[in-house]
C-alpha cells in the first residue's frame, strides 16, 4: 500500500471502530504500530535511563486503553494520533506518580518546553502535566496545539487544518502557550 492508501484504510478502520465494530481496532493496529512506536520512542528519549517502561510496553498500555474506548468519533488519522500521544503522556505521568519517591523537582534540569522536546533528556512529566492541566482550564485549544506539535510531531499547517483555525492563529497560540508554560514551569521550579 502507498501512503495515500494507508491513510484511507486507517480512516476507514477508524470510522468502523467508531461505529462499534470491535474488529476494526485489531485491523488498525498493524497499520499504525510503527507510528505509535515512533511516538513512544520519542517520549521515552525524555525519560531517565533507568525508566522501567520501554516503548513497546508504552504502546501495549496504549492498546489496552484503546480497547476500552467505545465512545470515540474519530475525525481522521491525525485525531487518532493526537489522542494516542495524549494518552501516552498520561500513561507516563501515571507511572511517574506511582514511582515518585523524592521531593517534587528534585534533581530535574529545567528547560523551555520547545528546547526540552528537541533534546533527549529527562523532563519532569508530572510538573509538565500539572502545568498543561492548568493551561487547559484557561485555554484548551493551546493545550491541543502543544500536544499536536510536541507529542505527535505535526507541522503547524497540519495543526491549523485539524483544529480548523488559520495558520496565523495557530502560530500565535503556539507562541503564547510556549511563553506561558515557560513562565509556569520556572515558577514551579523556584517553588
Amino acid at each position: 500500500m502507498n501512503p495515500s492508501q494507508d491513510a484511507h484504510e486507517i480512516t476507514r478502520l477508524l470510522d468502523a471502530w467508531g461505529d462499534g465494530n470491535r474488529w476494526a481496532l485489531d485491523e488498525l493496529m498493524p497499520l499504525v504500530a510503527a507510528e505509535l512506536r515512533r511516538l513512544a520512542k520519542n517520549y521515552m528519549l525524555r525519560e531517565r535511563p533507568s525508566h522501567t517502561l520501554e516503548p513497546t510496553a508504552l504502546v501495549n498500555e496504549l492498546y489496552l486503553r484503546l480497547v476500552g474506548r467505545r465512545d470515540m468519533n474519530w475525525k481522521d488519522r491525525a485525531h487518532f494520533f493526537a489522542f494516542s500521544a495524549t494518552t501516552m503522556r498520561r500513561i507516563l505521568v501515571d507511572h511517574a506518580r506511582g514511582k515518585r519517591t523524592s521531593k517534587r523537582g528534585d534533581g530535574i534540569q529545567w528547560l523551555p518546553l520547545d528546547e526540552a522536546m528537541d533534546q533527549p533528556q529527562e523532563m519532569d512529566l508530572i510538573a509538565l502535566d500539572d502545568a498543561l492541566k492548568t493551561l487547559e482550564a484557561m485555554r484548551a485549544r493551546q493545550v491541543r496545539i502543544i500536544e499536536l506539535r510536541c507529542f505527535t510531531g505535526l507541522k503547524m499547517q497540519e495543526i491549523a487544518e485539524l483544529l480548523e483555525i488559520s495558520l496565523a492563529t495557530a502560530n500565535r497560540e503556539w507562541a503564547s502557550a510556549r511563553a506561558w508554560l515557560y513562565r509556569e514551569l520556572n515558577m514551579r521550579e523556584r517553588g
